[in-house]
């Protein structure tokens, strides 16, 4: 299941987040048969950083690529397994870690704690490394105009969201679960829904109706927002499921994650 972590966002307000088990899988089963090459990776961002990521590489690229932006304890197996997944359906993929600035680039253990740095990330340092990733996918393929999709989760969720905003030149933003409405977490973050005027290519929210943390009427308000901005976006809620419903171990929820992931799938064809 999910774990819950209480965590101060604001002098005023607290909030929830949860994340998936160190032992979680994505609710997506390896294709029999296709061949994937895959590496751990060093990236260095405009400021010199250097942060850990995972680069899962299609045999036969189609062409657009995903990063993957992980929920609050960065980088771990659910994720690269995700980019696993996603290679094996053609599309090449990094997925980034948080915490360069502060935990460096080695592999950490299940004891890493992940909240002190999530609390000292910043929406410029996960812009740069965003962006250092972004050129990685368009380098590898060699297309300097390559179609760059984000899909984050939780945290990651909304700084999906919020690239879309940032300069990259993204195809489309995705977002798992991400808090469209709330501000300072990454440190100096605008809410995501305060950005969306900037937005500069299409989004696609996946949401849990049971999710208490995620309040409809923060969809709904998101929903709006987007609607006036004239932003491209489809935001779908699925009524019983929770925060970190796209999990393996969930099989009550396996039709919403199946549907899930077909419309990510979709939003990338779509949309390249």
């Amino acid at each position: 299941g999910c774990v819950a972590y209480r965590i101060g966002i604001a002098a005023h307000e607290k909030g929830t987040l949860m994340c998936f088990e160190l032992d979680s899988l994505p609710p997506i089963l390896p294709i029999a048969g296709a061949a994937v090459d895959s590496e751990d990776l060093e990236l260095e961002a405009s400021d010199g950083t250097k942060f850990a990521a995972f680069e899962a590489r299609a045999e036969e690229p189609l062409g657009p690529a995903v990063l993957v932006l992980p929920d609050v304890r960065g980088l771990y197996r659910f994720y690269e397994e995700l980019a696993l997944r996603f290679a094996e359906r053609g599309y090449d993929t990094v997925v980034i870690d948080y915490f360069g600035r502060t935990a460096g680039v080695g592999k950490r253990d299940d004891e890493f704690p992940f909240m002190d740095h999530v609390m000292k990330t910043t929406t410029d340092g996960i812009a740069a490394d965003t962006r250092a990733a972004v050129e990685r996918l368009r380098s590898r393929g060699g297309q300097s105009d390559r179609k760059v999709f984000t899909v984050g989760f939780c945290f990651g969720g909304s700084n999906s969201w919020t690239q879309a905003a940032n300069g990259h030149g993204l195809a489309g933003v995705v977002g798992f679960y991400g808090h469209p409405t709330r501000a300072g977490f990454p440190g100096g973050a605008q809410a995501v829904i305060e950005r969306v005027g900037e937005f500069s290519c299409p989004v696609l929210g996946l949401l849990g109706g049971a999710d208490e943390s995620i309040p409809k009427q923060e969809i709904d308000a998101f929903d709006e927002a987007l609607g006036a901005a004239g932003v491209e976006h489809e935001l779908i809620t699925y009524p019983d499921a929770p925060h970190s419903f796209f999990d393996r171990s969930f099989a009550e929820h396996a039709e919403a994650s199946a549907d899930a992931w077909e419309r990510v799938l979709s939003f990338i064809e779509e949309n390249s």
